[in-house]
């Protein structure tokens, strides 16, 4: 058993100190301190709980407390140094987030990017070998099913792998105090695919975060054909937080805004434009590549 109040009163601070929306972050926090000698005593329970009352206001999925069974590893808030190990771990073991790649009748390329869009810096090369693989196909289904967030560079890298040598504006982040702009790149290492063949994109229900903004930037540039599910619908990047030895506070330090449509798909989801199960979405995208290369 614990005591939940510390642990609250630690996650109250980082939610104030660093959360995107500083009116919701009072909101929740007086919630919090309402609430703070109730919680569970137990750690899997009392991450729940939070959990909960983080997302009561503005459902901001992104903002959660998580249990750990495994001890984290000792942190200096502001290093990231630690993050960036496990992460590079966790590429090392995944393909570097290219799950798969592949040509399927037709001449069309496959490209199955799960778990995650890596770092750049990580994982890089990777996206560029599945790229080159690609380059001569008629057509590109890019599958995101199963991709569950990631960096947003990452985002623009493989987005300017569709596109021209001439820059498109995508989604940039909005914080407290500053606006990120995000462009495709007009080099990229390897071959490109260009912006005139068509780009079929698979989405799931289960697809999130970073992967979500890759699938709503290209419908955004008009560069892509949604064939699947609505996706889960989160669009604040986050940063972590060791409140206890078992517990990360994943707090959103900004907000994904297009310079287009001038918002995101938080809490809504990217709808596809060709609605199918996700099971059936690979098979549809095939069928629909087909007919668009002998039309």
């Amino acid at each position: 058993m614990i005591d939940p109040i510390p642990i609250v009163g630690r996650v109250r601070a980082r939610l104030t100190d660093h959360y995107v929306f500083p009116e919701v972050a009072a909101e929740i926090a007086d919630r919090l301190a309402a609430r703070a000698a109730d919680y569970p005593t137990d750690l899997p329970a009392l991450a729940a709980a939070v959990t909960a009352d983080l997302q009561s206001v503005n459902g901001d999925q992104h903002l959660r407390l998580v249990h750990h069974v495994e001890p984290l590893a000792e942190r200096t808030e502001g290093d990231d140094a630690v993050e960036w190990a496990e992460m590079a771990t966790w590429a090392a073991t995944t393909g570097g987030g290219v799950a798969s790649v592949q040509h399927v009748p037709g001449n069309i390329g496959v490209i199955e990017i799960a778990p995650l869009l890596f770092p750049v810096a990580l994982c890089g090369e990777a996206i560029t070998a599945a790229m080159t693989l690609v380059a001569d196909s008629s057509a590109l289904i890019l599958d995101l099913r199963g991709c569950l967030g990631g960096d947003p560079y990452m985002v623009a890298f493989v987005a300017s792998y569709l596109w021209d040598r001439e820059p498109v504006e995508l989604s940039g982040i909005r914080s407290r105090d500053r606006q990120v702009q995000a462009w495709t790149s007009s080099y990229v290492p390897g071959r490109r695919f260009g912006k005139e063949r068509p780009v079929y994109v698979l989405t799931s229900a289960a697809t999130f975060s970073g992967g979500e903004a890759l699938a709503y930037d290209l419908k955004s540039i008009g560069r892509a054909t949604l064939v699947g599910e609505r996706t889960r619908g989160g669009a604040n990047p986050r940063v972590s937080f060791r409140v206890h030895p078992h517990l990360e506070a994943m707090i959103p330090t900004g907000t994904s805004q297009h310079p287009v449509t001038g918002g995101n798909w938080e809490g809504v989801g990217v709808a596809p434009d060709v609605p199918t199960g996700a099971d059936d979405a690979l098979d549809t995208a095939h069928q629909l590549a087909l007919a668009s290369i002998a039309a």
